[in-house]
């Protein structure tokens, strides 16, 4: 059984202002409707995903500003980001795990979202491995996004 992810919901407090925001961030618009004054979808799609994202008014009850952890894979992080600042995105600078548990192991290791700054040591992973080194941004209302890169992906992915 396939079962792809394919869109998400962000929960924003100004439509227009998140949409200008995605835009800034080279996300593809594919859709912006309104059906009425209490109902607006707009949905974009990061470069090179198969994943979109949906904002708007009406969409969701969440509180804006509260999705967190949304990994955007890339070969290049220091490319990525460098990207994203020269869009006008505040982009964190590149940082690494100290104790390594961020960083997903071939062999079967575990995996922790690296929520706030503990564990967190400036620079990237000192050997670049695979899926040890992040930055992260976020939208106007806070919705959280992680960069990691990853050059060569685990078996299976």
């Amino acid at each position: 059984m396939d079962l792809k992810l394919e869109l998400i919901i962000l929960p924003v407090s100004d439509v227009d202002r998140a949409k200008s925001f995605y835009e800034a961030a080279g996300f593809r618009m594919d859709i912006d409707v309104t059906a009425n004054e209490d109902y607006r979808v707009i949905q974009f799609t990061p470069p090179g995903s198969e994943c979109a994202i949906i904002l708007g008014k009406g969409v969701t009850s969440a509180a804006p500003g509260s999705t967190q952890g949304l990994y955007l894979i890339v070969y290049d992080i220091e490319v990525a980001r460098a990207e994203l600042v020269g869009r006008g995105i505040d982009v964190s600078e590149l940082f690494h795990d100290a104790e390594g548990i961020f960083a997903h192991s071939h062999d079967g290791g575990k995996f922790v979202y690296p929520a706030g700054n503990k564990g967190q040591v400036a620079g990237p992973h000192p050997t670049r491995a695979d899926y040890g080194t992040y930055a992260t941004f976020s939208d106007p209302d806070g919705n959280g996004w992680v960069l990691q890169e990853v050059k060569q992906r685990a078996p299976g992915r």
